[in-house]
């Protein structure tokens, strides 16, 4: 009996080795090596040349006729915000997350409001058809015109797509298909890299939309090679913890709409619920002001969020003062508080510091560092910034305050939720008055200490 051949594939650039290392050769990343089978045969697509799209002639740009995509909706508001606006025929969807957050349950809410209207088809690789039942029993859904196929080979759910003919599929999960074409296990990266590969060429022949479910890595990102979301469309990733009833859904690529769209779920008896104001969730209610806590407005694509940072600043009994953040770069604090220190005379070098945003939100854009500073500047004083204060700016290392972009839908948002003063930079300061909001507009980070000092007399 001839001996199999194998190689080493990586699991995060696709790149293979000959023999295991440490250590990618490729993209440098470690312990993503996995032994996987060297694949042998004629070509495969030989085989069948008819399910190769084909040759498009060469035409000019100007020649072709580009139209806007339409979109359907699936049902769910907030799905639809963070896919640009619905689903797009033809378009490929990946979203991943940790088990058990919801990504089955959201999947199977959209299809049983779509199966109304539309011809869907639930592939299902990892659980059974009673499964799938009685979930759907259990979140009440009317799922009498879903159709659900529990297959895991490539080849008949390619067959089942061409009989049927469904205008929106979902694979759950792209991890546990596998094709005869190749002799590896499923999950491994070349079974996962083509079965993605021939459900895409499958999605744009026929016009199908596909919804893909890809597990995720104990880093948070999505398992197998990275090529997997340059295939694909639109790719999406669930946020939050399991232990709380709050998800957040964000667009991380999208071919047809906005990224860095967020969508705010509440996990409840019958499953995923929107949340129209998700502003709420991100802003603690104390019945008296306290110290350490400052309200920002984020930008998180279109949707304006307004989140609470607080702020820890105690006597540190260790040689190294501690800094911690959560929710927000931890590198990014320390650098704040050295231009407290140098453009404010303000120094914490004896002082443990704590960051926190609250919700589990995380922010990523610098916006947030003049509310991280004005936290801190309360919590060493011990005395709570003024009620309905709303701050938002970057500041630079030359202790200047930088503008904001979308600094009028910010301020827009904060009047809206009832916040009548607000610490902007002098850039983002609007041309014309908003009712209800008073605007103190700064340059320099002491002289958003200074005016901080006189709206607390």
């Amino acid at each position: 009996m001839a001996k199999i051949k194998t190689n080493y594939s990586c699991t995060e650039c696709g790149g293979v080795a000959n023999k295991w290392a440490g250590q990618c050769p490729a993209c440098g990343q470690w312990n993503t090596l996995v032994e996987s089978v060297i694949e042998t045969g004629g070509n495969r697509y030989s085989q069948s040349p008819k399910s190769l799209a084909q040759t498009a002639p060469v035409l000019r740009l100007s020649e072709i006729d580009a139209q806007e995509v339409p979109r359907f909706s699936t049902g769910i508001d907030e799905f639809d915000r963070v896919l640009g606006g619905g689903l797009v025929s033809g378009g490929v969807v990946l979203i991943g997350g940790d088990p058990g957050i919801g990504k089955s349950t959201l999947l199977l809410q959209a299809l049983a409001g779509m199966a109304q209207r539309k011809r869907v088809l639930y592939v299902s690789g990892e659980e059974s058809g009673a499964q799938i039942a009685l979930r759907a029993n259990r979140l009440a859904l009317d799922a009498s015109d879903l159709q659900l196929q529990a297959e895991i080979q490539l080849e008949k759910i390619l067959a089942t797509l061409i009989e049927y003919k469904p205008q929106v599929v979902v694979i759950d999960s792209i991890q546990t298909i596998y094709s005869d074409a190749l002799s590896s296990a499923p999950g491994s990266v070349a079974q996962v890299r083509e079965c993605a590969a021939q459900l895409t060429r499958a999605a744009k022949l026929s016009d199908v939309t596909i919804i893909m479910v890809g597990h995720v890595t104990k880093e948070g990102a999505l398992a197998g090679p990275r090529v997997l979301e340059h295939i694909v469309d639109t790719v999406l990733y669930f946020e939050g913890d399991t232990h709380s009833s709050f998800r957040l859904v964000r667009a991380i690529k999208n071919r047809f709409g906005a990224v860095n769209e967020l969508g705010v779920f509440a996990m409840t008896e019958k499953g995923l619920k929107g949340v129209s104001n998700p502003s709420a969730l991100f802003l603690s209610q104390h019945d008296t002001p306290v110290a350490g806590a400052c309200v920002m407005v984020t930008q998180e694509g279109t949707r304006p969020l307004l989140v609470e940072i607080q702020a820890l600043v105690d006597t540190s009994h260790a040689p190294n003062a501690k800094r911690l953040s959560v929710g927000l770069e931890q590198n990014r604090l320390a650098m704040l508080l050295a231009v407290l220190h140098r453009h404010a005379g303000i120094a914490a070098f004896d002082q443990d510091v704590f960051i926190n945003a609250v919700g589990g939100v995380k922010i990523a854009e610098p916006a947030a560092d003049l509310a991280v500073l004005m936290a801190i500047h309360s919590s060493m004083r011990n005395r709570p910034l003024p009620r309905g204060l709303v701050v938002f700016g970057e500041v630079g290392l030359a202790g200047e305050i930088r503008p904001a972009p979308r600094g009028q839908e910010r301020l827009r948002e904060a009047a809206k939720l009832g916040f009548t003063v607000a610490l902007i930079p002098k850039s983002n300061a609007p041309k014309h008055p908003i009712d209800g909001l008073t605007i103190v507009a700064v340059d320099r980070i002491d002289q958003a200490l200074s005016k901080l000092r006189e709206l607390d007399e």
